[in-house]
């Protein structure tokens, strides 16, 4: 570069000098370096006129050759055309291989932009959605699969999980949609058909809660003789303990089957609970925690540590079976004459919280994202001495999915455990005089 710069100054000192010595030669100094001048400028304008029509012709063919300051423009404006032609050339085949791939996936795929519509799907999103590359390219993905709960999907902005909704093409199958984020504010729709799996759920859901129904005439019939026995004072002395002992594992049993059917009938309904009402969440608690002192045979201070006057819309006996397992849970696994606190607050963002902690024997770390599944007990001989299901936890996270909420644990072991049910202040409604108190 430093050389065709020189070679530029050469030229115009070469004309200058060629100008003086004709005009001190000739007369009229001034006219033979404006001669010389105007030679440069024709020259740079020729230059930009060979630039410029290179360029029109869409650069299909080498740039023009020069010498000088235009030669090395020439030159790197010819190497960036190759560096953007290569790199163009590689991303059309990133392109190329993404499309193939996609095409290639069973699952539905579709390419969306910040609007959901539709830029681009694969052959299976065709025969899953009956989409056409004529007609729908372009579309609102809301507009070709009418589906209140794929519009709400999508206004929320939540894409974590994938939801559930019925074919367009079969109102007989189950499709799983999801959307993945990418890009600059671009989505990957993927639809799979889960009707298999549904149809294997709905069996297991039927096989659990049939099972259960039968199960509870025979416990039944068991608990009402076991329960003759017991009270018969005629019984020999050596067989009260057994007798005892059959008693307590048929109220384990029993509890069983309840929890078994309640868990199967929140599987079954709809994801979200219905609004049916406001629910007095603080008298709820009252009664949980009397209901609690009740059955609690190992003197535990349970106390209620603070109460907030506010309600929660949802449904009252689910609410009163995943806060009444959550409290019965600390007594559980907290020792004798231990504290067990419960409070019923309003954090500053709106969220009504629910919290139960306990100074018991506490959860190791490693178990904390599994204690939520069927039947996991991080202690199985102390839960089926103390009367556990191994089924409590997993109401409460079903409980809480209809209701909008989350659980927090954190937990510490030999030092207590602290589970935290936080609802969104949607489900919250919060009286005048606890409003008052937040602005204050």
């Amino acid at each position: 570069m430093r050389g065709a710069w020189l070679s530029e100054l050469f030229l115009l000192v070469g004309l200058a000098a060629l100008g003086a010595v004709l005009g001190a030669v000739l007369g009229g100094m001034g006219w033979w370096l404006m001669l010389a001048v105007l030679i440069v400028l024709a020259r740079h304008l020729w230059q930009l006129a060979r630039l410029e029509k290179w360029l029109d012709s869409g650069r299909q063919r080498n740039p023009p050759e020069s010498w000088g300051l235009w030669g090395e423009v020439f030159e790197h404006y010819f190497k960036l055309q190759k560096r953007y032609y290569k790199r163009k050339k590689r991303l059309a085949r990133v392109i190329r291989e993404f499309r193939e791939s996609t095409a290639a996936m069973p699952d539905g795929s579709l390419v969306l932009d910040g609007d959901f519509r539709i830029l681009w799907f694969n052959v299976a999103a065709e025969h899953m959605l009956r989409l056409s590359s004529n007609r729908d390219l372009g579309q609102s993905v809301i507009n070709l699969v009418r589906s209140p709960r794929l519009a709400s999907y999508l206004a929320a902005g939540e894409f974590n999980e994938p939801i559930i909704l019925r074919s367009p093409v079969n109102e007989s199958r189950s499709l799983s949609a999801r959307l993945i984020p990418y890009g600059k504010n671009q989505y990957l729709a993927l639809f799979r058909d889960v009707t298999r799996i549904q149809r294997l759920e709905a069996m297991r859901r039927d096989f659990v809660a049939n099972a259960s129904h039968e199960l509870r005439s025979p416990l039944t019939v068991l608990s009402g003789y076991l329960e003759s026995l017991v009270d018969d004072p005629g019984l020999a002395a050596e067989w009260r303990e057994p007798v005892s002992e059959m008693q307590g594992q048929c109220r384990r049993m029993s509890r069983l089957v309840d929890d078994l059917l309640e868990l199967s009938r929140l599987e079954t309904e709809e994801q979200d609970a219905a609004h049916q009402g406001q629910v007095d969440v603080p008298s709820l608690l009252r009664r949980i925690v009397r209901e609690a002192q009740l059955q609690d045979a190992d003197g535990h201070q349970l106390v209620i540590a603070e109460l907030c006057d506010c309600r929660l819309v949802g449904v009252e006996h689910e609410l009163h079976s995943a806060f009444g397992n959550l409290v019965m849970n600390a007594i559980r696994y907290t020792g004798p004459g231990g504290r067990i606190e419960v409070s019923w607050t309003l954090s500053r963002e709106g969220e009504a919280v629910f919290q139960v902690s306990d100074d018991g024997i506490g959860i190791e770390a490693r178990h904390l994202p599994f204690i939520t599944q069927r039947f996991y007990r991080v202690d199985s001989a102390r839960s089926r001495s103390r009367g556990g299901t191994g089924l409590g936890l997993a109401i409460v996270k079903h409980v809480l999915q209809r209701h909008g909420g989350r659980l927090q644990v954190t937990s510490e072991i030999g030092k207590g455990s602290t589970f935290r049910c936080v609802f969104a202040p949607q489900r919250v409604v919060v009286s005048p005089t606890e409003q008052q108190v937040e602005r204050a």
